[in-house]
């Protein structure tokens, strides 16, 4: 069996996606306990000659790149049969992929076109008696299962976002760069990018360190205000309950949850937010949770490491003020 781990480095605009860079360097870790080889797989428009070097820094041995105008805008039609073919030539025995919204959905296709399983959203990788073994949480975080598949191959394993350290780059590393052939011709993409819309300037949610949510404590869009500012202040992104986006006061890009994003920052602050079990599914495995809610009985403090039983408009302010003293 191939022990080569192939990982899909997702890119816009010529730059990758810093959990890209958290999946090269488990497969590296991996390949290393192993004794495989780590191909990256690069797929986009113009300059990514840069962009492999980069993936060779990070720690793949080889890279697998194709630049083309219909590789420009990620679509999932052109990228999966790039893949599909890539992983037939070269028959790595695992392919893994960041757990992002692109991730999660050509990852599965992938899956479907190569007739094998895929392990989605997986928070710790490891070899037992010489099989990859992956554990993921289910029903909503309170318990981890160990998966793995264990006739199909290759396997494809999708990894949760910032559940793995990020590698530092080794600019002095020397690899092995191949260019891909394009499969497809833009008459026979059934999909048509037409533009893209800017959302609401701030940090991403996926990428941040620090997110400051509110729910329907926050009593309306104006109560974000607060949130926002202590957000600045910490460099963190603000986020929210379903709740609060099924109200209308935020949108919806800001939901954290069952059926929003799953995120791991290194500090979240749950502000007037109760603790229902589809907003924990989405954040239980933040390294440190400060929840500030006014009802002393609310769900979120049974999982929260520091609890705040006040008015969010009391504390949130006190909390900025202090903080702002402290860090300017």
């Amino acid at each position: 069996m191939n022990k080569d781990i192939l990982v899909w480095v997702e890119q816009f605009e010529g730059e990758a996606s810093a959990a890209s860079w958290e999946a090269v360097g488990v497969a590296r870790q991996l390949a290393d306990e192993g004794s495989g080889g780590v191909l990256a797989c690069v797929l986009g428009g113009d300059g990514l000659k840069d962009l492999a070097e980069e993936a060779v820094a990070y720690g793949a041995d080889r890279v697998l790149w194709a630049a083309d105008p219909t590789l420009a805008d990620f679509r999932v039609e052109p990228y999966a049969t790039v893949l599909q073919h890539t992983v037939r030539e070269h028959e790595p025995g695992t392919i893994l992929m960041a757990a992002t919204f692109r991730g999660r959905e050509i990852g599965p296709a992938l899956a479907v076109r190569l007739e094998t399983g895929c392990i989605a959203d997986c928070t710790e990788l490891y070899f037992e008696n010489g099989q990859l073994m992956a554990t993921r949480p289910i029903y909503a975080g309170k318990l981890v299962s160990r998966c793995l598949i264990p006739e199909r191959r290759p396997q494809v394993v999708t990894t949760r976002v910032r559940a793995f350290p990020k590698p530092e780059p080794d600019l002095g590393r020397e690899g092995e760069l191949v260019e891909l052939s394009v499969l497809m011709a833009e008459d026979e993409i059934a999909v048509k990018v037409t533009g893209f819309e800017e959302s609401e300037g701030g940090v991403s949610l996926a990428d941040a360190g620090v997110i400051v949510s509110g729910g329907r404590g926050v009593a309306g869009p104006e109560g974000y205000e607060p949130l926002r500012e202590l957000a600045q202040i910490l460099n963190g992104a603000i986020g929210a309950s379903r709740a609060a986006v099924d109200a209308g006061w935020i949108p919806y890009e800001h939901q954290v949850g069952q059926t929003g994003k799953t995120v791991s920052p290194d500090l979240y602050i749950a502000c007037g937010i109760s603790g229902a079990i589809q907003h924990l599914a989405g954040m239980r495995t933040s390294t440190v949770i400060v929840a500030v809610n006014k009802d002393p009985e609310a769900p979120i403090f049974k999982i929260a490491d520091y609890g705040i039983v006040a008015d969010l408009f009391d504390a949130v302010p006190a909390l900025r003020d202090a903080l702002r003293e402290k860090l300017e």
